[in-house]
């Protein structure tokens, strides 16, 4: 059996491809402005908006500073467990057949490896997004892969609220998809 690259999934497939590492890329660049050029790390902070700041913080563990990992072999387990993580959601991608969930992957997919990659090159995640209203902080402090994950997040719960099934009657981006055999799905009428 060959897989048809071209296929309407498999495009489908790319994109979320994509998406994953434009999120990688813009996330990548924008902690190398905050480390480099604005030297956020030295300066800690930069105020911007009266609700939005640049601050330096050094994440060492997972959402919330859950599961701080201020060892090599801690570091290390933790790089290797959202490693795995990203690799599910890697395959779980190519698995994929409706868009909106390949994009929402897509998302998951680039800010996972941007923050592996920092968590690897420096033994913590890069955060730099300050968003308050006076002394109020909703969140802690994040950055852009945090919010791709997040966004990624949202959309497949969402979706799995309203889409359950995954019917191709009831999901318009499932429809014309072909999976790997060839097999197109209904057609609404």
């Amino acid at each position: 059996m060959s897989v048809d690259w071209t296929s309407a999934v498999w495009k489908r497939r790319w994109v979320g491809l994509g998406i994953a590492l434009t999120i990688f890329a813009i996330d990548q660049f924008l902690k190398w402005l905050m480390i480099g050029p604005l030297d956020l790390r030295t300066v800690g902070q930069i105020e911007l908006v009266p609700f939005f700041d640049l601050t330096w913080a050094e994440n060492r563990g997972v959402s919330l500073g859950l599961f701080r990992a201020d060892s090599m072999e801690q570091r290390m387990m933790l790089v290797g467990v959202t490693a795995l993580i990203a690799a599910i959601v890697f395959v779980w991608m190519l698995r994929e057949k409706a868009r909106w969930d390949i994009a929402a992957l897509g998302l998951i997919l680039g800010g996972a490896l941007g923050n592996i990659r920092d968590r690897m090159n420096f033994g913590y995640v890069v955060d730099y997004a300050d968003l308050h209203i006076g002394t109020f902080r909703p969140f802690l402090i994040f950055n852009l892969a945090d919010v791709a994950i997040t966004f990624g997040v949202l959309i497949i719960l969402a979706r799995s609220f309203f889409f359950s099934d995954k019917d191709p009657m009831n999901d318009p981006s499932l429809l014309d998809a072909k999976d790997d055999a060839g097999d197109a799905a209904p057609r609404k009428t």
